[in-house]
């Protein structure tokens, strides 16, 4: 029997994106019907739903679903959290890795949960500038913390492969609440993220 992998997309918003897809292809002068690009439509529809699915997950909910009371009160850092994202404006990917961090003010949450929160936002058409910001803002949200803290450095495709094309560019994003606008404890947490500890 042959293998089939079950995909939970929505048939009709998944026909919707074939169609799209093979007026893409036909247009781009390619022939839709020969062999390696017979699934292509839809192996790129399925994808494109799966890139996107931030649009349909709550941040805040997955937050509020594992929040802790606890009298601790120093600095969390989740870091070196892998991000894939797509650019809005060609619809190429960037990729690269979110630190954060927030100081709790009476609530600790679970640590799975930061990197999905990234995940939320990342699975959308996004600039990094946003993402940096929606993910900080929903942490402080939700936890109402003394302060929070998020950078991501990412490349990007749309610089790499079309337009400038420089390869080895990176671009930095942060942004920061509350004590993390004192400059000792934002140079506390930069000074975390670039450790390697051992």
């Amino acid at each position: 029997m042959p293998y089939k992998k079950q995909d939970q997309y929505p048939e009709e918003t998944t026909e919707k994106l074939v169609d799209r897809y093979s007026d893409v292809l036909g247009i781009l002068g390619e022939n839709i019907s020969r062999d390696g690009l017979l699934k292509t439509p839809e192996r790129a529809a399925k994808a494109m739903q799966f890139l996107t699915q931030g649009y349909h997950q709550d941040a805040t909910e997955i937050l509020n679903s594992a929040l802790f009371k606890e009298e601790y009160s120093e600095m969390v850092v989740v870091k070196d959290i892998e991000l894939y994202s797509l650019c809005e404006h060609h619809i190429l990917p960037f990729f690269g890795k979110a630190h954060v961090a927030y100081i709790p003010n009476g609530y600790v949450v679970g640590l799975s949960k930061i990197p999905r929160v990234v995940d939320v936002f990342a699975r959308r058409l996004q600039v990094q500038e946003r993402l940096t910001h929606e993910i900080l803002h929903a942490i402080d949200g939700a936890l109402k913390p003394h302060g929070v803290a998020v950078v991501i450095e990412a490349a990007h495709m749309c610089m790499m492969m079309r337009g400038v094309q420089k390869q080895n560019s990176v671009t930095t994003t942060s942004a920061f609440t509350g004590a993390f606008r004192n400059i000792e404890t934002r140079n506390e947490f930069l000074s975390l993220i670039t450790a390697k500890l051992k």
